[in-house]
């Protein structure tokens, strides 16, 4: 696994360093073999120490997890401690997941993807010249094909507020979010079970 440990406003030692990569071992290696990358970004906020750490453990399957304390290990232990829960709750349907995409190619749907100017503060700033919001940003996006249950597993895994996936059983474009209840919604329009 290639691992990158990263401080913001403060030091990781040597020390520090081998207790994160010696933890993420011992989790990847537990749950699911091995990972292709993690980045450990720790930081300082006022009297907190926040941890964030973001995994690559295959095609298309992002990790991300963080966490806050009031020392740097224990915030990185928490951490830890909630990737372990999430590889655990979804261990079954990633390795069943990494033999299928060993085995065949995952198909993907190329799409751009936008960030708009947000409403906030002055109206002329915000906006174009015509009146609508002013494209900040403009980033190429996959949007994969997947079941239900994989693109539930995708959501959790990367703690993504909402996710767009063509489904794999019928073909149709649908679309994931957490709810603010924190079930997951799933929204399959109209039309598209007839669709293919």
């Amino acid at each position: 696994m290639q691992l990158s440990v990263n401080g913001r406003q403060i030091d990781v030692g040597d020390a520090f360093r081998g207790h994160i990569e010696e933890s993420l071992n011992d989790i990847f290696g537990k749950y699911f073999g091995d990972a292709i990358e993690a980045t450990v970004t720790m930081s300082r906020e006022g009297p907190m120490y926040h941890a964030l750490v973001n995994a690559h453990v295959g095609r298309g399957i992002q990790l991300v997890v963080e966490n806050r304390a009031d020392k740097p290990y224990t915030a990185f232990d928490g951490a830890a401690d909630r990737l372990s829960k999430r590889l655990r709750r979804h261990k079954r349907r990633l390795r069943d997941h990494h033999r299928e995409s060993n085995a065949e190619t995952i198909q993907t749907m190329a799409a751009r993807q936008y960030v708009l100017a947000s409403e906030s503060g002055e109206a002329e700033e915000g906006e174009s010249a015509d009146g609508q919001p002013a494209v900040i940003a403009e980033m190429s996006h996959e949007i994969p094909s997947l079941t239900v249950g994989e693109a539930v597993m995708r959501l959790d895994l990367a703690d993504l507020p909402a996710m767009m996936f063509r489904n794999s059983a019928h073909g149709g474009m649908n679309m994931i979010y957490r709810r603010g209840d924190g079930n997951i919604g799933w929204i399959d329009p109209q039309g598209n079970s007839s669709a293919k």
